[in-house]
């Protein structure tokens, strides 16, 4: 068996793994690289495999960093099947659908500018019919259901307790007249989320490869990241200002929503508008609808009583057309807008930063971990003049950035996933984070007895 590590290692996006056994090659993830354009173009068209030689593939959750490359990977010839959770098999489908229509979106935007200043297009780097065509190749698996992706490898999902769908991956391998036990953790996430149920932790694995995007935060409960929203809105309402939100359109803007509902309904807020910008908005929730029976049980008994938080309440607004978006940026009053991406890299999120930045009025709110050299990353970073569709902007918004509504596990949970199968490991690869986070976890399982880890480099192979 051998693995090449081809996406999120020693970084946290671009999530792609190449598995080789028996001869045969199976794809764990295919997600999409997020950074600079040229970077971005350039990672996320070549691959360093033929998509025509993989035999199958696995993708553990819907977010853009682990599904959304998968339209190239089929346009380029990919004829396998990818293997997901059914709500898994929905989100995705929706999140690809829209990152095709942002990627046409965004190089015809700016394909006016560059023509103004005589400079050749740029293509998109997919179209909303490449996205169109990879659901075909989706083979929808319930939690637990055995499966064989290819000859001498049977898997199973287990609950990540990341996203709606999300899933660890086990894989029982056989080759050359030896088994050895694979788990893939895929993201992991946090206890008592809203929503979505504790992660499953591991057991009988005998190699481990883990996400550790937070391997050096211990972080507060979401008692703390509520609050510090709740405060960041009521200043801005008391400046007449906006608040502008990136968020992912699965499961944080979910999240988001439900926090801010509680405040209106505990009167911890004055009622302001609230719109989630996002084409995904209706059909995600239609997804959350149909998968309600893997909520958590307090979310389940909220669904039951007709209060779905990623529905409807009093004052929250679904932005679908561009004409309704657009209209966000002529209105002056107190507002929420949450909008995606998460990272501000793409989607109408740009438009309303691009519109309400040099407002000091306003704030920007960073609800998630950004990608460096993203604008989120500058955003957090606070830097004062930043670039939105090639052109500069002075930054005089407020920002804040709330680490508590993460859906990643932070390093106790990290430590407490990789401890509980201690007594069968026999190593750990560390794979989806930066180094800082890996250099402090990795201290912390040899701390508690784990001693062979590898913190994998970019297109590193390893033999098993």
């Amino acid at each position: 068996m051998k693995i090449q590590f081809n996406g999120a290692a020693q970084t946290v996006t671009g999530s792609q793994y190449l598995i080789t056994v028996n001869s045969k090659l199976l794809l764990l993830e295919c997600g999409l690289f997020q950074g600079r354009r040229k970077d971005f173009y350039e990672k996320n068209l070549y691959f360093q495999f033929d998509p025509r030689q993989v035999d199958a593939a696995i993708l553990t959750h819907a977010h853009i960093d682990h599904c959304g490359n998968f339209p190239n990977l089929v346009k380029q010839g990919y004829m396998g099947r990818i293997y997901v959770t059914r709500p898994t098999a929905k989100l995705a489908e929706l999140v690809l659908l829209d990152s095709g229509h942002i990627h046409e979106s965004d190089a015809e935007y700016v394909n006016k500018k560059r023509f103004r200043r005589g400079e050749p297009p740029i293509q998109p780097l997919y179209t909303r019919a490449d996205a169109e065509r990879v659901a075909a190749h989706f083979s929808p698996k319930e939690y637990g259901e055995v499966f064989e992706p290819i000859p001498g490898v049977t898997a199973r999902f287990v609950d990540a307790g990341h996203i709606l769908g999300s899933a660890g991956v086990v894989l029982d391998i056989r080759e050359n007249g030896r088994t050895l036990h694979f788990w893939f953790s895929g993201d992991i996430g946090r206890p008592n989320l809203p929503l979505i149920d504790d992660p499953v932790l591991p057991e009988t694995a005998e190699y481990l490869m883990m996400e550790c995007t937070y391997g050096d935060k211990v972080r507060p409960e979401h008692q703390a990241a509520y609050e510090e929203l709740r405060d960041a809105v009521a200043r801005t309402i008391e400046r007449n200002g906006k608040v502008i939100i990136p968020a992912f359109a699965v499961g944080r803007t979910q999240e988001i929503v439900y926090d801010l509902n509680r405040m209106y309904s505990s009167g911890e807020l004055p009622r302001i508008p609230i719109y989630v910008d996002s084409p995904l908005a209706v059909g995600i929730s239609r997804v959350f609808q149909e998968f309600s029976h893997l909520f958590d049980d307090e979310a389940r008994t909220f669904y039951r009583t007709g209060k779905h938080p990623a529905l409807s309440f009093d004052g929250l607004t679904y932005i679908e057309s561009v004409e309704e978006s657009k209209a966000l940026n002529d209105r002056r009053e107190p507002m929420v807008i949450i909008s995606a991406s998460g990272m501000a890299e793409t989607g109408r999120i740009l438009h309303h930063l691009k519109n309400n930045i040099e407002d000091a009025r306003n704030t920007v709110v960073i609800v998630s971990w950004q990608s460096p050299e993203t604008l989120g990353r500058r955003l957090a970073e606070r830097e004062t003049k930043v670039k939105i569709f090639g052109e500069y902007y002075h930054r005089r918004a407020e920002v804040v950035t709330i680490g508590g509504f993460s859906a990643h596990g932070d390093q106790s949970m990290l430590l407490k996933y990789a401890l509980a199968t201690r007594s069968h490991l026999k190593k750990v690869f560390l794979v989806h984070g930066e180094p800082q986070a890996a250099v402090s976890f990795e201290a912390k399982l040899r701390e508690n007895g784990i001693t062979d880890i590898e913190y994998v480099k970019m297109y590193q192979s390893v033999d098993l």
